[in-house]
């Protein structure tokens, strides 16, 4: 899509810090409280070893990766070299970032895909990793960051946008496997195992969502909060017996 895209982008502030400074033309739908926003991470790492699968880029995710294509094209950059850089920008980036490097290295990602910490694979391994997400192009609902409400399984345009884009991903990526990231992101990579489209032993369990809206959930996951201390809303046990069973798949996966 970002052939269509390119002049728009192309054209963008250099100061671009807000969805509200983008043009209309670069919104692909907008249907009652939902909306969804072209963002730039067309490029698929076919040589993958593993997928990050988030539920959809947010607003910083979305803003960082248009301004990387806007700076690539203003340096002359070819459109396949705008597209790399804007997703290895943008994709997971902020704190979603720091917190997902944090999580991956707790359940030994790092040992597996034979490199120092998860941070690499956002620096010098991009090799080994393709990040994308279900809802591949940023969806807000009533101009917020989309949370999994409603549900993109049952809502007709959201799993249409499922099916144009992110089952097209999952086609060019038969040598990784796919760690979703949230039980929602979790649950729509089962349906898509049910539906055929994705083999169900290339799924590992799900890691809990790195947003910062998911603290309590993530310092209990990384040992630190104890669970006798978290809130009702947080149900460590669950949480902390998914990590042992994701351990324990990784450990168990081939070298890569």
């Amino acid at each position: 899509m970002f052939s269509k895209f390119a002049a728009d982008i192309a054209t963008l502030p250099a100061g671009l810090s807000s969805r509200n400074q983008l043009p209309l033309r670069l919104c692909i739908f907008k249907k009652g409280d939902l909306e969804a926003w072209y963002t730039p991470f067309d490029h698929i790492n076919r040589s993958a070893k593993l997928v990050l699968v988030g539920i959809t880029p947010g607003e910083t995710q979305l803003i960082n990766g248009l301004a990387a294509a806007r700076s690539q094209l203003a340096s002359g950059a070819a459109a396949e070299q705008a597209l790399v850089a804007s997703k290895q920008t943008g994709a997971f980036s902020g704190d979603l970032r720091r917190h997902l490097v944090a999580l991956l290295d707790d359940v030994g990602i790092q040992r597996w895909l034979r490199i120092t910490s998860a941070a690499e694979l956002f620096a010098g391994s991009h090799e080994l990793v393709h990040t994308t997400s279900v809802l591949r192009h940023a969806v807000f609902r009533k101009g917020k960051n989309y949370n999994g409400t409603p549900s993109m399984l049952r809502n007709p345009i959201l799993r249409q946008h499922i099916y144009d884009h992110f089952v097209a991903e999952i086609a060019c990526l038969d040598q990784a496997v796919f760690l979703p990231l949230g039980a929602k992101v979790a649950a729509a990579l089962d349906f898509l195992a049910e539906q055929g489209v994705l083999a169900r032993e290339r799924i590992l369990p799900s890691l809990p969502h790195p947003s910062p809206a998911n603290i309590e959930r993530i310092h209990c996951f990384l040992g630190l909060k104890q669970p006798g201390r978290v809130s009702p809303k947080t149900n460590a046990c669950k949480l902390l017996a998914a990590r042992e069973l994701l351990v324990r798949r990784i450990a168990l996966l081939p070298a890569p």
